[in-house]
């Protein structure tokens, strides 16, 4: 029984890694995007507050392609070959923030700024590069230059919100003249991610006629009216607690981060309930872009194993590494 469902399952377990990878790493990009360039005390605050989480965030990166390249090898030379480019371009951000953020902890004073820099642009290289591959995929990589407008507005809506999930966590984060600039920042990134869903919503049904149909038909319009209730709540919500930051005492420092990440799985959600059992949207199904089933049994024992250690491991470093993030110091 479970061998029919197999495919549907390794896109499961697929969507849940990406989405766990925008969370998580979305955030950190946000803050190095956040960075400033003149104030070098609040960007060694801002990289201390994601030291200990960065690196390990990626896994979830390598988990998707993983999965993407073993259990749907025919989707996965699709992709690959219509994202070529970007695919470098995401490579290169993902190398420049490696480095730089290892290299200001060695490199002389003078030389600092630079590497901060590099790290700021490798941020938002990996930022712009996600959110154009998001858009290419959507519409299952049509070629013309309205589908590559599209990935453009795609690239920029990402962008803002991981500059807006990074301002977020910085509120929770850090305290003083940092968490005011973090929560201005994320003010005015929650503002364009707003918009660019707004678009990216009015645009999608009007370029695909299965997301219209899910998405418009009736009864489904009116059970699915509380989705983009619930984000404008949220996004309303979320301005107001930014507007008022500090606020007595750092109550509700939190709230951000958490209503942000709800944001982020509701919006996931409508985008796998527009798609899903699409593995390249109008292009090609899970089963259609599926290893065998024997091929995805051994793959799915693999994956039970590591994925358990995995989350574990998340969990006990968010939990050891809880609370004000402190000064920054190299030993």
């Amino acid at each position: 029984m479970i061998d029919a469902h197999l495919p549907e399952i390794f896109l499961t377990l697929m969507g849940l890694a990406v989405l766990l990878y925008a969370i998580l790493d979305g955030y950190d990009l946000g803050v190095g995007m956040l960075m400033p360039f003149h104030h070098e005390a609040h960007r060694d605050v801002m990289i201390s507050s994601i030291g200990p989480f960065w690196d390990a965030n990626e896994t979830w990166l390598v988990l998707a392609v993983g999965l993407l390249l073993i259990a749907f090898p025919f989707a996965n030379s699709v992709v690959f070959s219509a994202l070529y480019f970007p695919t470098f371009l995401l490579l290169l951000g993902l190398i420049l923030r490696g480095v730089s953020f290892d290299f200001r902890a060695k490199a002389h004073a003078q030389h600092k700024d630079r590497w901060d820099l590099l790290f700021r642009l490798g941020s938002w290289l990996a930022a712009l590069s996600q959110g154009y591959m998001l858009g290419r995929w959507v519409l299952g990589f049509e070629p013309g230059l309205f589908a590559h407008g599209f990935a453009v507005l795609s690239a920029l809506c990402v962008s803002a919100a991981y500059a807006y999930i990074g301002g977020a966590w910085l509120v929770m984060k850090t305290e003083g003249e940092v968490q005011r600039h973090a929560a201005a920042a994320g003010r005015r990134a929650g503002w364009l991610a707003a918009l660019g869903m707004v678009a990216i919503s009015v645009i999608n049904p009007l370029l695909s006629q299965s997301v219209a149909e899910r998405w418009l038909s009736v009864p489904e319009v009116f059970l699915l009216a509380p989705v983009p209730l619930m984000c404008l709540l949220i996004l309303v919500a979320v301005d107001r607690y930014l507007a008022h930051v500090p606020t007595q005492n750092d109550i509700g420092n939190w709230f951000p981060f958490v209503a942000v990440t709800l944001l982020f799985v509701l919006n996931f959600l409508g985008l796998a309930y527009s798609y899903f059992p699409d593995v390249i949207p109008g292009v090609m199904t899970a089963a259609e872009g599926a290893s065998s089933p024997a091929a995805l049994k051994i793959i799915l024992l693999g994956t039970v194993f590591v994925l358990p250690f995995i989350l574990a491991y998340t969990a006990l470093a968010y939990y050891i590494f809880r609370g004000k993030t402190r000064e920054l110091t190299y030993n």
